[in-house]
């Protein structure tokens, strides 16, 4: 007896021991890596940030307020999350290159991107859009989102390839009522994820897309604050609850690590069972 209980006392240990090291494997699956997250001082980027931060990468976040910056570098700080922030107005030029050099700068390199920052101005019959809002809308949702992949690719290849993730929509495959415009732009990014995956690939550069649906933020909170209208849409989803942004950067930070390293080119819907494709 006395040798059974010694053995099932050590085979306990040993399980014990493979679980703690697969744990401490997720934890540091990104240890030593850069990201660089926009528009991450709340919601999904933040959310981003800190999945990639608990798993051990160097997190860069940014918004357009110093003051939303230094929030969030603190929230990050205190959960013992290497990060580094700056105010970034991701339509802007110069604050890209900005953001793109404090990072080598400060960080040495950059490993991942992932390109969240998004803007919707108009809210109404697509038909009543100006050609001010669709400028403005394209401006930040699409074109930074290549600008700043542009940028950051050749410094990835100097690291050997990395990951690049942009943060589209449910809209961007069913297009959502009073918001035309915004469905197009978040549409335009799953093209750009297929359109880039196969030139970035030879760079050993993996680009892919998540495609949230209504997550409780304050960017989205029109949807979920409103009981009628989230009462619609928990009717389409499996998962009778709105989604919460951490469970958005859990996926974000699973694209980025080597568990998808046979992934590119692919859009990650995470919607709670819409009914958006196939």
């Amino acid at each position: 007896v006395s040798c059974y209980v010694m053995w099932r006392t050590v085979l306990r240990g040993i399980s014990a021991n493979l679980v703690q090291g697969k744990r401490n494997m997720s934890q540091s699956c990104l240890a030593g890596k850069v990201a660089i997250v926009t528009a991450s001082t709340d919601g999904i980027g933040l959310a981003a940030a800190v999945a990639l931060g608990r798993r051990g990468a160097h997190v860069v976040v940014s918004s357009r307020r110093q003051a939303n910056v230094d929030r969030a570098v603190a929230t990050l700080q205190g959960q013992d999350i290497k990060v580094t922030g700056t105010t970034c107005n991701v339509g802007k030029s110069e604050d890209r290159e900005k953001l793109v050099q404090m990072t080598l700068d400060q960080c040495g390199g950059i490993d991942i991107l992932v390109s969240n920052a998004a803007v919707n101005p108009f809210f109404g019959n697509i038909m009543d859009s100006t050609e001010a809002v669709w400028d403005k809308i394209l401006d930040v949702n699409v074109k930074s989102a290549f600008l700043m992949t542009k940028l950051v690719v050749p410094h990835i290849e100097k690291r050997g390839g990395g990951s690049v993730v942009f943060v589209s929509s449910v809209a961007g495959y069913q297009p959502m009522p009073a918001l035309g415009p915004y469905s197009v732009s978040k549409t335009a990014l799953l093209g750009l994820t297929r359109a880039l995956a196969p030139e970035l690939a030879q760079s050993n550069i993996r680009v892919n897309c998540v495609a949230p649906g209504v997550i409780k933020t304050q960017f989205s909170s029109m949807l979920w604050k409103n009981e009628d209208v989230a009462e619609e849409f928990m009717k389409q989803t499996c998962i009778k609850r709105v989604g919460e942004p951490e469970e958005i950067g859990g996926v974000i930070a699973f694209l980025c690590s080597k568990d998808a390293s046979y992934i590119t080119g692919e859009t990650i819907t995470v919607t709670g069972g819409m009914n958006c494709r196939l």
